[in-house]
Parts: C-alpha cells; sequence; structure tokens
C-alpha cells in the first residue's frame, strides 16, 4: 500500500472518530488548487492502458459526477482536483447544452438543485449559467462555477480520463467536435445507452472509447456484427448483480468490464457496504471488473489498493507503454 493512501486512511480514521461513517470533508475554503494532482491517470493510450488492465487483473475506479461531497460540488473542476488528490480515478461528467448551443457540465434539466440559479439548463446562455455558483449536495453555496465541457477537457490533459455522459437532447456531433478541438479524443470514453448509439458513435470517432451496456454473451457478437471494434469497447454490465460469467465472456474477447456500485444510498452497493463498515472492493473486483463506477472513490481505491497483490496501486502500472510493462 503506498504512503499516501496510509495516510489518507489514517485521516479518516481520525474522521470517523468525530463522525461515524463519513469521511473527513474540507471546506471549500480548503479546496485544493487546480493544477496539482498527486494521482495523474492519463495513459497516453487508453486502448493500452484498458488492455493492460485487463490481462494483468487490475481495476481502476470511475468517479460518478467526478467525486462530489460535503463542500465540492458535482461536475466541478474544483472536485476533479480534490478526487484526484485522493485516489488515481476516471472522472464521469455530464454535459448538456446551453441557450447558445454551448456544452455545459451539468447533470439536470434544470438549475435549481445544483447551482444558484432556477429553470432550466437550455434557457439560460453559458455566460449566464458561469455567473452561477455550484452547491454541494447539502445546498452549500461554493465558490465554484460550472464548467464548460472545453474547460473540462482541457484541465484533464495529463491528469485522468474522462467518462462522457451525453444528456437527451444533445447531438453526438457537437459533443466529439469539441473533443476534436481539445485534442482529447484518445483520451475520453463516450457513454452510451443503446446499441443504436454506439454504432453512431463509433462510425463519427471509430477511434475513440466506448462504453456500451452488455447484459450477456450473444451481445458481444451483435455488437460486432454491427461494425464496432470490440477493442474500443468497455461493457457496462449494470448495478445491481455482478455476473462473473459474463466478465470471463468479455475478456476472452479482448472486452473490459465495468460495473456500478454507486447510485442510491439506501439501495446502492456503495450505501451498503458504507453502513455494513465493510469495503467488497476488492472482492467485486476479483469477479473479473476492469472499472468499478462508485459515488465513494477514495474508499474503493484504498480497498482496491490493499487487495491488488503488488506493492503501490497496480493499475499506475498499466500507464506505461506496452513495451515498458
Amino acid at each position: 500500500m503506498t504512503r499516501q493512501l496510509l495516510a489518507l486512511l489514517l485521516l479518516t480514521q481520525v474522521a470517523c472518530a468525530e463522525a461515524p461513517g463519513l469521511a473527513p470533508a474540507p471546506t471549500p475554503a480548503a479546496s485544493p488548487a487546480i493544477d496539482a494532482a498527486a494521482w495523474a491517470m492519463a495513459p497516453s493510450d487508453v486502448v493500452a492502458f484498458f488492455n493492460c488492465l485487463r490481462e494483468s487483473g487490475y481495476t481502476v475506479v470511475g468517479a460518478h459526477r467526478g467525486g462530489p461531497g460535503p463542500g465540492f460540488a458535482e461536475n466541478a473542476i474544483e472536485t476533479f482536483a480534490y478526487t484526484t488528490r485522493l485516489a488515481p480515478a476516471l472522472l464521469e461528467i455530464d454535459i448538456s447544452r446551453t441557450r447558445d448551443n454551448a456544452l455545459v457540465l451539468m447533470h439536470d434539466d434544470t438549475l435549481d438543485r445544483t447551482t444558484t440559479g432556477s429553470g432550466p439548463v437550455r434557457s439560460r446562455t453559458l455566460a449566464e449559467i458561469q455567473q452561477l455558483r455550484l452547491k454541494d449536495d447539502a445546498g452549500t453555496v461554493l465558490d465554484a462555477r460550472p464548467p464548460a465541457l472545453r474547460q473540462a477537457l482541457d484541465w484533464a490533459q495529463g491528469r485522468a480520463i474522462l467518462e462522457l455522459d451525453v444528456k437527451r437532447g444533445v447531438p453526438y456531433e457537437d459533443v466529439l467536435a469539441e473533443v476534436r478541438s481539445a485534442g482529447a479524443l484518445t483520451r475520453v470514453v463516450f457513454i452510451t445507452y443503446s446499441d443504436d448509439a454506439a454504432v453512431r458513435v463509433h462510425k463519427l470517432a471509430p477511434q475513440m472509447m466506448l462504453s456500451v451496456s452488455m447484459d450477456e454473451p450473444r451481445d458481444i457478437n451483435l455488437l460486432e456484427r454491427r461494425g464496432i471494434d470490440l477493442t474500443r469497447v468497455l461493457a457496462w454490465t449494470g448495478t445491481e448483480t455482478l455476473n462473473p460469467s459474463l466478465n470471463r465472456a468479455l475478456a476472452a474477447r479482448g472486452i473490459e468490464a465495468m460495473f456500478g456500485t454507486l447510485g442510491s444510498p439506501t439501495s446502492s452497493w456503495d450505501g451498503r457496504f458504507a453502513r455494513d463498515g465493510r469495503e467488497r472492493y476488492g472482492e467485486f473486483a476479483k469477479t473479473g471488473l476492469q472499472l468499478i463506477a462508485t459515488d465513494r472513490p477514495a474508499e474503493a481505491a484504498r480497498d482496491l489498493d490493499a487487495n491488488d497483490g503488488v506493492s503501490g496501486i497496480g493499475a499506475m502500472r498499466c500507464l506505461a507503454t506496452p513495451s515498458a510493462r
């Protein structure tokens, strides 16, 4: 286990003695500087990186909505910086469109829950939205503004892989144009929710990694018959039940498997782990997962590190070029 994670674990234990079940929560004033990141999971070749994870038996964490917490808003660059200081993680972000057709990071259709504004996102220009301040999940107003997609892409270069969750009604072509303009086609993952969407995005940007939902082994052949290059596919296998047999079938075809422990604290695996006081991310990883999407990236990364069987975080070894491994 790395010294950084040991130190973080000690800090967490102290905080939990004061507030059981809660991780330490810096205030907005204590937000880390955006320019620094302790963990830079930014491979030069995303395809080779995921191949290495699968071949070596390592697993990485995907931070849902960038890893928000007390004092840190979802889909905020300040939050991305904080999350990547806690652990090496991919960052999942949500992309919406403004009235002037700009792309902004926002999960909801409306501004009310996460900002000091109100009404539909599409009723405001990007400039208007960036005058608003973000709020954390408790409603605390923060010294942070909603970033444009391009700001997030530029920040992530050399720091993290972004997973792009494109909200309903946002043209894929617009998102891909922004990603191309930022030179980021090979350092992001594009999330799709249907085979039709996967085929469409793959035709537009064949070099890009895609997240594609898969429920059973036959889905692999269906996707391949539709012209998808399987080396560009990460299989999303759900949030409810682990499927080791599917994970093995995916691995046999060179496809990496993902699973989500995220969701409602009352029903998600993240919530169960927190209530039980027993982290099972490492146990889940051993069913053949290369990525675990979570609302608890620091806790997940610590448990994966403790169970990966190597000194240091195993997944970080896959940042090297294939010839250097």
